[in-house]
């Protein structure tokens, strides 16, 4: 199934924040680790069977490939707008919270 440009699995959208600089797999487990602050842990299996379907949905692509048992990959511009709309939407659905709890104290 491909990226229809709907909402990101969590997976999906760590995988691409982290790749905002390219880097290879097991870097990628700790950059997602990071960037969620501890609270994503994602393990190989989800991770690499992920690159597989961002790789084909053309929003990621692999790149220098000089060390074949280290695949590095990279966002494509179709996967930095891909995630520059997931963050839109994600901020949307934030700001819609608040105002919905500010008006319930209001009220």
């Amino acid at each position: 199934m491909s990226y229809d440009g709907g909402p990101m699995t969590e997976a999906m959208y760590y995988i691409l924040l982290a790749l905002l600089e390219p880097s290879h797999g097991y870097r990628l487990m700790q950059a997602i680790g990071e960037v969620s602050s501890g609270r994503v842990k994602m393990g190989p299996g989800t991770l690499y069977g992920a690159l597989s379907r961002l790789e084909e949905d053309g929003l990621i692509c692999r790149v220098g490939e000089k060390d074949a048992r280290r695949k590095t990959y990279a966002l494509t511009e179709s996967g930095r707008a891909a995630l520059e709309a997931e963050a839109a939407r994600l901020r949307a659905m934030l700001a819609d919270l608040a105002r919905m709890e500010g008006g319930a104290q209001n009220g």
